[in-house]
């Protein structure tokens, strides 16, 4: 009679969740001056409460670290409040989540404090002194984090920073307790404001330039120390990661998801260790134009425009479709989902937006095309990977 052991199942990881996005480190290697900055530029927190409010702008590309760095910063400086018994808070909000609207933005501060209140009923002009007014009442101090600033510039112009810039000023005598961190990419978004609410942003800016391949490599040591177990990493595997990440713009989040999926190969493959063939398949898995935190965060039917146009690509293998192409094959995949396609305006602004971030290409046409049109292409990614990573996600909203 024969005797199987069952084999015990080996991961090369030790704690998972230290490579997830939303992981704010204890540690931000590179960062430290700037984090020391922001410290100085809001001491008055813990000195002299409510005696002014800060506004400061962090600028930086794609995986430059300026969410980590508000967010590393929010936590010590609440701590820091905390200790000294001054009731502070601080709040991160993503105006892309929030469609660029000034009053969902607000909407989701408010909640932190009361989350029963009303979801209607209100415009934004009146949460606006709500807020203040919670405040007062709890005599609380509250830093704002407005991330990817872009989409509130886009949604709603100078307005919504003029208003969240300005609404302290006729409270004289009163404790000043809102205090703004506006986070984007590129300064040159503040050129389309009007001088004065230009002008409030630009006081205190923190640029924060990419990453260098001995800097990436000193997070990913930080990383693999806290996500892996020991010996499961090379130090020439790490700097194979880092290299591959300085190329692409310095990006961190690169980084780590690249030595987050190397790690799902090694351990798909039953390999006590991350070798360079975990780290090359897991170079072709990702495409740093758009990954997942990326589709996650676009609208119900910017995705399903994108799965059309992908579809579109994966069936005809052309290089470039017409916006009216593009249409056709968005009003199927709404059939297919039971939903209304949106109109051709609107169609045209979730182009427009998918092409910010990178995702599509638009150009006219050209020479040997009838008539003028808008020509889309998909640069960078492959049809096939992108259609599967958004029927992936659509499917996850429906659970």
């Amino acid at each position: 009679m024969h005797s199987f052991s069952r084999r015990r199942y080996f991961s090369v990881f030790k704690d998972e969740s230290k490579l997830d996005i939303n992981y704010i480190p204890l540690h931000l290697p590179h960062r430290g001056s700037k984090l020391s900055f922001l410290n100085l530029l809001f001491r008055f927190v813990v000195e002299r409460p409510g005696k002014m409010a800060q506004r400061v702008l962090i600028t930086g590309m794609v995986g430059t670290g300026k969410t980590v760095l508000s967010q590393r910063f929010g936590l010590n400086k609440v701590k820091e409040a905390q200790d000294k018994g001054i009731n502070l808070h601080y709040i991160h909000i993503n105006c892309r989540e929030c469609s660029g609207s000034l009053f969902l933005i607000l909407q989701r501060a408010i909640v932190k404090f009361y989350p029963n209140f009303p979801r209607r009923g209100y415009s934004a002009d009146e949460l606006l002194h709500i807020l203040i007014q919670i405040l007062d009442e709890r005599d609380a101090y509250l830093i704002l984090a407005i991330d990817e600033l872009e989409a509130l510039i886009r949604g709603g112009g100078s307005d919504p920073i003029y208003k969240l810039t300005r609404v302290q000023e006729n409270r004289l005598g009163a404790p000043q307790r809102l205090s703004l961190i506006c986070i984007l990419r590129e300064p040159s978004h503040l050129e389309t404001l009007d001088s004065s609410t230009r002008s409030t942003l630009q006081h205190n800016i923190i640029h924060l330039e990419k990453y260098s391949t001995p800097q990436l490599r000193d997070i990913l040591y930080d990383r693999v120390a806290l996500a892996f177990r020991s010996g499961a990493v090379s130090e020439q595997n790490i700097e194979f990661v880092a290299e591959s990440a300085a190329s692409d713009r310095g990006d961190s989040r690169y980084a780590i998801e690249l030595l987050w999926r190397a790690g799902k190969y090694a351990d798909t493959s039953d390999s006590s260790e991350i070798l360079a063939e975990h780290i090359r398949k897991a170079s072709v898995s990702i495409y740093p134009v758009i990954r997942k935190d990326q589709i996650s965060s676009l609208k119900l039917h910017e995705k399903l425009l994108l799965l059309g146009i992908a579809r579109r690509f994966k069936q005809t293998k052309v290089a470039y479709i017409s916006i009216g192409e593009a249409e056709e094959a968005y009003a199927i995949v709404c059939e297919e989902h039971n939903k209304n396609p949106r109109k051709h305006t609107q169609i045209w602004k979730y182009v427009k937006e998918l092409s910010a971030l990178g995702i599509l290409k638009t150009e006219i046409s050209g020479i040997g095309q009838r008539g003028k049109t808008t020509l889309i292409s998909l640069p960078k990614v492959p049809a096939s990977d992108l259609e599967k990573e958004l029927k992936n996600t659509l499917y996850a909203g429906r659970r």
